[in-house]
């Protein structure tokens, strides 16, 4: 794999397309190591934190998982980020003993902090600005059914959100159009997500048509100030999944409301695939992971 100077993951953009793409094409090959139960030990020898500051499950238990499958040590550290101690001085003392930290937290100017001191490696387990291992996982999936990600449309139904922002991220990258359709209030306005410079191949709509031709259609839950009236026409059901391409991948994304962001129906629904692309979760943080500590 191509190798940069940082090997930190806060933000998507954060990794050429060239890293990216091996990464999300080695996630096809651990998910083959992971079904044969040969794993590579890639880990050994490594140690890794893993600190949860934050509530969910899904990322860090495949975190664990991850790092055991492959021979490294995980530790659970109970650490809560702007509390009492400095950033600085928790760097210094993790540093003492790991290789590698994993941090799910609020802030990602806590991570920002938290990386600029230590010198282990840090990995964004999800923040409420963004979620860059969701994606990375999301990604590897849809390469894995697809054969390839480029120029992939993914149209997001989803508000100015950790979910939606990560794929903003992916959009500068990688080869991804990316629309996000909602009600104008919670459509994306971040100037560092939106500054042209980036290039990001992301634009912002209110038009439910733009699913018609969508490779890939995401959720998010509803924001918690929304109405119903308000989110009724943004809600996926079933015929709306009819409607659309017949190769087409729903990823809502989890804890799923059913009766808010998608009907019940729709969760059953052919196109619906996120409890099978949430596997390359996992896959894609052994990958993330493996090439951190090369």
């Amino acid at each position: 794999m191509t190798a940069i100077d940082r090997k930190n993951f806060l933000e998507f953009h954060q990794l050429p397309a060239s890293v990216a793409l091996d990464l999300i094409d080695r996630a096809g090959v651990l998910a083959d190591a992971w079904a044969q139960r040969r794993m590579p030990q890639a880990l050994a020898g490594k140690h890794v934190a893993l600190i949860a500051d934050d509530s969910g499950w899904r990322n860090t238990t495949a975190f664990d998982l991850g790092i055991q499958a492959m021979g490294g040590i995980c530790v659970h550290a109970p650490i809560n980020f702007n509390v009492r101690e400095a950033t600085s001085d928790l760097a210094g003392y993790l540093d003492n003993w790991f290789d590698v930290m994993v941090i799910r937290t609020k802030e990602l100017d806590a991570l920002k902090a938290l990386s600029a001191a230590a010198d282990a490696a840090v990995i964004n387990a999800r923040t409420q600005s963004n979620h860059p291992c969701e994606t990375l996982g999301d990604l590897a999936y849809i390469n894995r059914k697809r054969g390839g990600i480029g120029r992939l449309k993914v149209v997001g139904v989803a508000p100015d959100a950790n979910i939606l922002r990560s794929w903003v991220e992916a959009s500068i990258s990688l080869p991804l159009d990316v629309v996000q359709v909602y009600p104008e209030t919670w459509h994306v306005r971040d100037a560092a997500l939106l500054n042209a410079d980036l290039r990001a191949n992301f634009r912002v709509s209110t038009d439910m048509a733009e699913l018609s031709d969508a490779d890939v259609i995401i959720t998010d839950s509803w924001p918690d100030e929304a109405s119903a009236q308000q989110m009724s026409g943004y809600r996926i059901s079933a015929s709306e999944l009819d409607g659309d391409r017949d190769d087409l991948i729903f990823l809502p994304c989890p804890p799923v409301s059913r009766g808010q962001e998608v009907t019940t129906d729709a969760m059953n629904h052919a196109a619906c695939q996120s409890r099978q692309a949430k596997a390359f979760l996992l896959h894609a943080q052994n990958a993330l992971l493996e090439w951190i500590v090369s």
